[in-house]
């Protein structure tokens, strides 16, 4: 890319040839830009694919279009062309719309939803895997808000000044783009190569991808679903052409589509399944089955009919949400009522049918044009898993509802191991004061974490908010011998891994473990590294994903140690209860400046090797060889029978 000096572009009418021919001459470089700029939160498969979707949504509607700035924009060198700054704005914008977080107060934008098209059906698609410099450079690139990562994209990568990389900010739309490109400052560069380098990489380039199959056995149980689901389409058709009335519109529902006595009786607001408030002490479950309805407008037969009737038919305005696997259609009996209150500036109502918890949220100014409904699978619920949910949310702040047994709750950061918890005010009804919630932070300066004890005060367990509607439990330890975190070395190795967690939000998270599977003394007398594996379990059993990490000694808080992604999987049983064993490797300088392959594997493994571009073997679940900056090596390592075992991918 050249170096010559800028120029700068009057905003004339870019019409949709030039655009076109633009977008189609320089669509590598787009679809990168796009990619590095859209939140890591999405997960690398719907990464790729919203990159291309929001580069081949940025021609002109028209024939014609202005640049997106409001006076003078920069090109960038060597692509002075006036349709390649109008697209190149086009795609910066929306991805940084993909990172904001949905509002009542707003209309969601495109960019804010999964992409229509492209679509690959049966695959994930993900980037070659790059070096330990692209992890470490990616990891930085998470912690950054999704202006600083523009910043540091435009800047890296299109080679722009800091005036030319404010310029186009602004015409993106950015509130500060100084404080952007501040920030984007912060990140350290890694020592012996560039920025723009390591932007290049195939760690980063969205067009170049490998392939990896979805879950065999649920695409046949989609399939079967599809074909049920048509043939009820076709029975509701039927059912659209009959004469008579119906249940008439209930805030905001849509309008009604039959009249059937078993749905009707699902409806009414009169058979909602109420649990006597000490139902829980005498049951033999303890889950969301014994929670008793509370909130003070658990008589308010009114909100209780609209929140039934948009569960059953929601109408346009409602925003609905449903984590993975949760399917979000009307309840088929009478629901359970868990909460019905005034929570914030909204009246929230929660159900339970058994398999999902919903909740519907409509503005307590008594507005029922537009509401909220959120659906979360929760089925094989126990006592550790029920201990809250989510019952508002606003201004970056969470609020739960707290289990009928749950007799105290504090906060503890994460990132203060040491730090001593906070006490949480509960109301009458379980509802705790609002604390921040780490789901909705832009950076991970501290990541508070709900504590709840139970009414014996045996248990102490740690969740945290992951964007949904129940949070994920926190444990440490061996996959087959899991605990809550309560030790002071599970805290520690905590307070380096929870700025991870953003990789598994909003995924149908229902436990996050973490626990040392070794210790490595690092060659040169460079101390000792520890080596962790931390694996998210989810509500439907599938979809799992687990990091391992790579946790190097530092003087430096936790919130600025975090530890390094060594390897990290989305189909893996690894690190689980049912193949507990994990190995994962990463290229390493010393402070002497040489460059070393380490690798560990759990107890299971009694040697390692190492092939391709490094070879060496060990023996043992530790190996450590003399290697070459940007070295390339296979990994694998065998246990007692002998069984060849691959690194986590």
């Amino acid at each position: 890319m050249s170096t010559q000096g800028t120029q700068e572009l009057a905003p004339g009418p870019v019409d949709v040839e030039q655009a076109e021919a633009a977008l189609v001459e320089h669509y590598p470089r787009l679809v990168r830009i796009a990619y590095l700029v859209l939140p890591p939160s999405l997960g690398r498969n719907r990464r790729v694919v919203t990159a291309h979707s929001v580069v081949q949504r940025s021609l002109p509607r028209g024939r014609a279009a202005r640049p997106e700035a409001g006076a003078r924009v920069p090109a960038p060198r060597g692509a002075a062309a006036p349709g390649y700054l109008f697209v190149r704005g086009r795609v910066v914008r929306q991805a940084l719309e993909a990172g904001l977080p949905l509002s009542f107060r707003a209309w969601p934008k495109r960019a804010q939803f999964p992409p229509l098209l492209p679509q690959v059906w049966g695959l994930r698609l993900f980037p070659r895997a790059g070096g330990a410099d692209e992890l470490a450079l990616d990891q930085r690139l998470s912690a950054l808000t999704g202006p600083a990562r523009a910043a540091y994209v435009l800047r890296g990568l299109e080679g722009l000044t800091g005036a030319e990389v404010r310029q186009s900010l602004t015409a993106a739309g950015v509130a500060d783009p100084r404080g952007a490109l501040a920030e984007a400052d912060r990140v350290e560069a890694t020592e012996g190569r560039s920025a723009a380098a390591l932007l290049h990489s195939p760690e980063f380039d969205p067009c170049s991808l490998q392939a990896r199959p979805t879950d065999l056995m649920r695409r046949r149980q989609h399939a079967k679903a599809v074909l049920a689901a048509a043939a009820a389409l076709l029975v509701c058709g039927t059912l659209l052409g009959l004469p008579g009335g119906g249940w008439g519109p209930d805030g905001a529902a849509a309008p009604s589509y039959a009249r059937n006595p078993a749905a009707e009786a699902a409806l009414d607001p009169q058979r909602l399944h109420r649990v006597a408030p000490m139902a829980w002490h005498s049951s033999a479950r303890t889950d969301f089955s014994v929670w008793p309805a509370r909130g003070e407008l658990t008589g308010d037969r009114a909100l209780l009919r609209r929140a039934l009737a948009v569960w059953a038919r929601p109408g346009g305005r409602v925003r609905t949400s449903a984590t993975p696997g949760t399917p979000p259609g009307p309840p088929m009996d009478a629901p359970q009522l868990l909460f019905a209150g005034a929570v914030d500036q909204s009246r929230v109502v929660l159900f339970h049918d058994g398999l999902r918890i919903v909740r519907y949220a409509e503005p307590g100014d008594g507005s029922t044009v537009v509401a909220a409904l959120d659906f979360a699978r929760v089925d094989g619920a126990d006592a550790a898993s029920s201990g809250a949910l989510v019952v508002g949310r606003g201004h970056g702040n969470v609020r739960f509802l707290t289990a009928p047994w749950v007799s105290g709750a504090v906060v503890r950061d994460l990132l203060e191991p040491a730090g001593a918890p906070r006490p949480l005010r509960r109301d009458g009804h379980g509802v705790t004061d609002p604390l921040p919630s780490p789901a909705q932070a832009r950076d991970c300066r501290s990541w508070e974490a709900l504590e709840l004890r139970d009414a014996t005060g045996s248990a102490a367990r740690l969740v945290t908010d992951l964007g949904e509607l129940a949070p994920a439990r926190l444990t440490w330890g061996p996959p087959t011998g899991a605990a809550d975190v309560s030790t002071g070395a599970a805290r520690t190795a905590w307070a380096r891994t929870a700025c991870l967690l953003p990789a598994v939000r909003a995924h149908g998270v229902r436990t996050v473990n973490s626990w040392e599977y070794a210790r490595q003394r690092l060659p040169e007398g460079n101390g000792t590294a520890a080596w962790l594996c931390t694996r998210a379990e989810t509500w439907r059993g599938t979809g799992s994903r687990t990091l391992a990490q790579f946790q190097p000694p530092s003087s430096r808080p936790p919130a600025a140690a975090q530890g390094a992604i060594a390897a990290r999987s989305e189909t893996s049983p690894s690190c689980g209860r049912r193949d507990p064993r994990v190995l994962a490797g990463v290229l390493w300088k010393s402070r002497a400046g040489r460059w070393y392959v380490l690798a560990a594997g759990s107890g299971q493994f009694t040697s390692l090797a190492t092939s391709g571009g490094v070879s060496g073997t060990s023996d043992g679940n530790l190996l450590a060889v003399r290697a070459a900056q940007g070295a390339r090596a296979q990994l694998h390592g065998r246990l007692a029978d002998g069984t060849k075992v691959g690194a986590l991918r």
